[in-house]
């Protein structure tokens, strides 16, 4: 049985993490007038199914730096005479403010600083340099022109802006004989001015195939949601391949 579940819209910030999250592809959005989001309506819902639900809560609201939210949640808390349970409250970075009385900065997952162990440091013959295998300027989308003529016949390489740091072999392996598109969904303001190129890029020429390429973090599952919701505009099915790469530069 095929179920359709509305969202109510005061319960929902539109953030879109659910959709590549979901494990069967099975959440989409559409667009419309939407009353605003009400994070004390949501706490009212969150109460009622216990501590373990609030804390799963709070943290989301801190990993997707949420603060105005989180403080209108521990306010609901505080308001109903419920207690605050545990819950991740990570240390600001150098710079970065807290909050005095909760120990709290919002940070995401994805932004976590961490170290990278290497093999030490030895001397080697010079490897031979490789030549660049980029068929195309400009390559961030927001530069890209959709009329551009290298679009026609092409395989894509859709990647986010930090994969090719972490992987090394991307000339090599990935971007021999393919055109590349980068952005950040995290970062980038105009998600939806992207969804709409893409889509006016698949709609205008005949593209082959599509390589995704993200990082492990779950912010970066946003790079297929974009792809995804171009797709659906442009009426085009293309063959989409998806690679991720891990923090240290493996691709799974």
């Amino acid at each position: 049985m095929r179920k359709i579940i509305q969202i109510d819209e005061k319960r929902c910030t539109g953030c879109g993490q659910c959709i590549p999250d979901c494990p069967e592809g099975a959440i989409h959005s559409v667009e419309r007038v939407a009353e605003a989001y009400n994070e004390k309506a949501v706490m009212e819902n969150i109460a009622r199914q216990g501590p373990a639900v609030i804390r799963a809560h709070l943290e989301h609201l801190t990993s997707h730096r949420q603060q105005e939210y989180y403080h209108q949640a521990l306010e609901y808390l505080d308001e109903h005479n419920l207690p605050v349970p545990p819950h991740s409250k990570p240390k600001a970075p150098s710079g970065e403010p807290s909050c005095p009385e909760h120990g709290h900065v919002g940070s995401c997952p994805g932004s976590a600083a961490r170290s990278i162990a290497r093999g030490p440091l030895r001397s080697v013959a010079p490897a031979p340099s490789r030549k660049s295998e980029l068929r195309q300027w400009p390559i961030q989308l927001a530069l890209l022109n959709p009329d551009a003529a290298y679009f026609e016949d092409a395989d894509l390489l859709i990647s986010a802006d930090c994969a090719p740091f972490a992987y090394a072999d991307l000339h090599k392996n990935l971007l021999r004989d393919r055109i590349v598109i980068i952005f950040c969904p995290k970062l980038d303001l105009d998600i939806e001015g992207y969804i709409t190129k893409l889509a006016e890029i698949f709609s205008k020429h005949a593209i082959k195939s599509v390589t995704v390429l993200r990082m492990e973090v779950p912010c970066c599952g946003g790079v297929r949601y974009v792809l995804d919701q171009a797709l659906g505009r442009s009426g085009k099915t293309i063959s989409v391949t998806e690679m991720t790469v891990t923090i240290q530069g493996e691709i799974v």
